[in-house]
């Protein structure tokens, strides 16, 4: 009943606390990094104490953005075995985080600090991302164990670590623990006031883990894109930005941003070519650090870079061409020619077209196209591909039908279209007296015949006609001749 207790009292207090405290704006996105809170949740620790820790954590926290590339947090109860609550990856967002601190249940047993710290080492080393990671301790400090060799090989691998005991802990442990300064990253109070040092210590942890990047999120061979944290709130000062060109003597180009600024686009740069941006916070209120970065800008991709084609059929083929460069082109030109020595054919288009469709093509043709690009320097550039066209289908046989004209003969006649006709292949069944399966025949005719006799068919023989072209052989028809009972008549 005590436990409940204690959990609706907890529950209450982080939604007035939600109710009463909004997040300040240069807080919410200034920060990059991992937090890990190793939360003493051993039977030396009592309800009413564990309670007021997390209210703290909640409160301490709160303000961050959370996420990849923001702020991520996790939890790992010290117990007699290890529980870890929560990982890195699982909370996005303050509400998700809130209602997870509101269901953590107390552990009690002894104080196995040394297998919590193991936990807290996979966990916070077992990424290779490059972003700070921060180990924050809140315990009583009442027998934490032989933590010395962990929290030092912790450091050793990059993580601070800031601890907070509520008052009777072993001073001189978590002395040796924290990452220096001292000052900021370790504080002893007691839990009914603990609240006065949530600002002090998350100004701490901000030190740590603030984004401090500027950082090229977009590149072409004219132009940059930059992105960093904003640290400025509204009215509270600007951002200064210059940048140049590296080992060249042009002149610096400056700029003066918003507070409320997080990115800006550098335009007319020149491609193939490393710059060096600059950018400082000023600010009446605070000191910043300038941030910087190197970039060096894309290649210059003159039009047309790249020209495909696509096939629409026999008569027609589709051609597209890139980059689109509205300010650096003034018309395009498509030459098309059948290969080897057809007729050349132009085409003049507008500096906003970037395909067209070539029609009135032959089939089965391959054809050599250019596209050319006349731009507004006075210079051209030109690229050829090859294209082929499909074969045309060939005409199918029109009509096919079997004629009985006395025992076992038939007459077989159809017709077909006759431009560029070469000739008919007939097949058909005939009886073979050495097997009781049939033997195949077919024979090659003239394109004049019209139709044929044929003698000895097996029964049910099936009989096929098909037109031949020069470029192949056209779809044909085939029926079954059937032979009634008295095998004396056909139908």
């Amino acid at each position: 009943m005590k436990g409940l207790l204690g959990i609706c009292l907890l529950s209450a207090m982080l939604q007035l606390s939600n109710m009463a405290i909004a997040s300040p704006a240069t807080v919410s996105n200034c920060c990059e990094g991992d937090i890990l809170l190793l939360l003493d949740s051993s039977g030396s620790v009592s309800n009413y104490e564990l309670f007021r820790l997390l209210l703290f954590a909640t409160e301490l926290l709160r303000p961050f953005s959370l996420g990849q590339g923001h702020v991520r947090v996790g939890l790992l109860q010290v117990g007699t075995n290890p529980h870890l609550e929560f990982g890195l990856d699982v909370h996005s967002n303050q509400e998700s985080l809130q209602k997870a601190l509101q269901s953590v249940r107390h552990l009690q047993g002894d104080t196995n600090t040394v297998a919590a710290l193991r936990v807290a080492q996979r966990r916070l080393t077992e990424t290779d991302e490059k972003v700070p990671k921060i180990l924050l301790w809140l315990t009583d400090g009442v027998q934490p164990g032989d933590v010395d060799k962990p929290m030092s090989e912790l450091k050793a691998q990059g993580v601070s670590v800031l601890a907070v005991s509520i008052v009777h802990g072993n001073y001189q442990v978590l002395q040796r623990a924290v990452t220096p300064p001292r000052q900021s990253h370790l504080y002893s109070v007691d839990i009914d006031t603990i609240e006065i040092i949530t600002e002090d210590l998350r100004e701490a942890i901000i030190k740590i883990i603030r984004a401090q990047r500027l950082r090229v999120v977009h590149l072409t061979s004219h132009s940059a894109e930059l992105q960093w944290r904003p640290v400025l709130s509204a009215d509270s000062g600007h951002y200064e930005l210059w940048y140049n060109s590296m080992g060249k003597t042009d002149n610096e180009t400056r700029r003066v941003l918003p507070a409320d600024s997080s990115r800006v686009e550098l335009t007319n740069l020149q491609p193939d070519t490393t710059y060096t941006a600059a950018l400082h916070p000023e600010s009446n209120q605070n000191l910043f650090n300038t941030l910087s970065v190197n970039f060096t800008t894309l290649p210059d991709v003159v039009s047309p870079a790249v020209v495909s084609v696509s096939v629409f059929g026999p008569h027609q083929i589709h051609v597209s061409w890139g980059p689109l460069q509205l300010t650096r082109v003034q018309r395009y030109t498509v030459e098309y020619r059948a290969i080897p020595s057809g007729e050349v054919h132009t085409m003049t288009l507008h500096s906003q077209q970037n395909s067209t469709v070539l029609t009135g093509l032959e089939p089965g043709t391959q054809y050599l196209v250019t596209v050319s690009a006349l731009h507004v320097n006075g210079r051209e550039r030109a690229l050829t591909v090859r294209a082929c066209t499909q074969e045309a289908s060939l005409p199918a046989l029109a009509d096919l039908q079997l004629t009985l004209v006395e025992y076992q003969e038939i007459q077989v006649a159809w017709q077909a279209d006759q431009e560029g006709l070469k000739g008919y292949w007939l097949s058909w069944e005939t009886e073979n007296p050495r097997s009781v399966k049939p033997s195949m025949s077919s024979v090659y005719l003239p394109p004049t015949s019209r139709s044929t006799r044929l003698t000895h068919l097996a029964p049910s023989s099936r009989v096929c006609v098909s037109p031949v072209y020069s470029s192949g052989r056209g779809d044909g028809l085939c029926c079954t001749a059937e032979r009634h009972a008295d095998s004396s008549q056909w139908g």
